[in-house]
């Protein structure tokens, strides 16, 4: 196997990770001749010299990083590894898969909650590709995706399981060196995708509304078209990072590499240039067939010129960036919209940092929780109190007490326990007649 500083493709490469190349029948010898590109050697210029903003412009340009090889070096280093970090792990003796980072606990990690839907998913991974010859390389392909999954879910046991989190460990599966693999699985999932991990998908559901608001900015006649419709048609696509919908390793290697170099935001920046490519289909569409344009919006084009749509979400970003949006200051302070707004932010934070995110967001949920169960128990009361002029009184307060919240959220204790004593109080009666 290659050293990890190295660059020199090994004969072992095309057997231990199956790669873009080999797995739709390329020769090594065609890998060989686009690693020796001038674009390729850009690309380990760019690498040698961890030069981040370079990797962007590479990963924007025709092609990405070219091949399976070439993406062994270039998306550690987009994840804030480097392979020093490799090098030392095999040196004190850990294992591949055991190479996290050191603020891990070296207690052997308990099972996690998650652990039977993980294996029930990855029962169906492999599906697309690559092609094995025997059912038996599959099934080993199969176990190593789990010990992965299951690994850094023992590893991180607040972060919660979601159908379609093994399709992007598949695709690192397959293009990542082994001793790399747990490490930059960890640090996608708590610095970049965290909010699909959190404890109900509420943070994911509050991503898709920058959709239609970046739409509505980008065409205001094709947003006008479609505005009936929920973006939860977004969500398989971009709650997966496009790995459950894109059926070819090339495509979605190619996709990965834009969506690794850029923040985490440019995914929906990359949907909404999805549903433009499709502006014919959909005006052929009547608005009033909501089911159908959702079937359409839900789909990405069956030509999938990857290039042509990161060049248009590129555009989209610049000329609509995320703080222009409605919507942006519906985003938690702590989702990873915000807390990775840069590649070079996502480069210095740390795991713990990352919980610490995460935390702060289950905080909110939770609270989030109680005010909506607060809220339901006064309209219940609201609905069935005797005087007009009362109803509206406790009405207004608690519509006070909302515009409150959402100035001060961490009075949201105090106004639950005035929310609780005001139901209490009206629940017994005391304002009856």
């Amino acid at each position: 196997m290659e050293d990890a500083e190295g660059w020199t493709a090994s004969p072992e490469d095309a057997t231990q990770q199956p790669t873009d190349e080999f797995a739709n029948g390329s020769t090594c010898a065609q890998s060989n001749e686009a690693d020796s590109s001038p674009k390729a050697q850009a690309i380990i210029d760019a690498c040698e010299r961890k030069d981040l903003h370079r990797l962007v412009e590479l990963a924007e340009s025709q092609g990405g990083y070219l091949t399976s090889h070439l993406r062994r070096h270039t998306w550690p280093l987009l994840l804030g590894l480097s392979h020093n970090q490799a090098d030392e792990k095999e040196q004190a003796g850990q294992n591949g898969r055991a190479a996290v980072e050191s603020s891990a606990s070296s207690e052997k990690p308990e099972h996690h909650r998650d652990e039977a839907q993980v294996e029930l998913d990855v029962n169906r991974a492999f599906v697309y590709y690559p092609s094995y010859n025997t059912q038996a390389e599959e099934e080993k392909r199969k176990r190593e995706l789990q010990t992965l999954i299951v690994e850094v879910l023992r590893r991180y046991p607040f972060l919660n399981y979601f159908q379609g989190y093994h399709d992007i460990c598949q695709v690192l599966l397959l293009v990542l060196a082994p001793e790399l693999q747990v490490t930059a699985v960890a640090r996608l999932s708590v610095l970049r995708i965290r909010d699909y991990m959190c404890s109900t998908m509420s943070p994911a559901m509050a991503q898709l509304y920058l959709i239609p608001d970046i739409l509505r900015k980008a065409d205001p006649k094709l947003w006008l078209h479609v505005a009936g419709t929920n973006p939860f048609f977004a969500l398989s696509s971009t709650l997966t990072m496009y790995a459950h919908d894109v059926t070819s390793l090339d495509e979605i290697s190619r996709l990965f590499d834009i969506l690794l170099a850029r923040e985490p935001v440019f995914s929906l920046y990359m949907y909404v240039a999805t549903i433009l490519s499709k502006r014919d289909e959909i005006f052929d569409t009547p608005t009033e067939e909501q089911d159908v344009l959702h079937v359409i919006l839900s789909k990405l084009p069956k030509q999938l010129d990857v290039d042509a749509l990161i060049a248009s979400a590129a555009r989209l970003f610049e000329q609509h960036p995320p703080e222009s949006l409605r919507s942006w200051r519906n985003i938690s302070s702590a989702s990873v919209l915000k807390t990775a707004r840069s590649l070079e932010s996502i480069q210095s934070q740390t795991l713990e940092e990352g919980e610490a995110y995460f935390k702060q967001q289950e905080l909110e949920l939770e609270r989030a929780r109680k005010w909506e169960e607060q809220r339901k128990r006064v309209a219940v009361i609201v609905s069935r109190y005797k005087h007009p002029a009362g109803a509206v009184g406790l009405a207004l307060l608690v519509g006070a007490l909302a515009f409150w919240l959402r100035r001060s959220p961490g009075v949201v204790s105090h106004v639950s326990s005035v929310v609780s004593a005001v139901i209490s109080f009206v629940s017994r009666g005391s304002w009856s007649s």
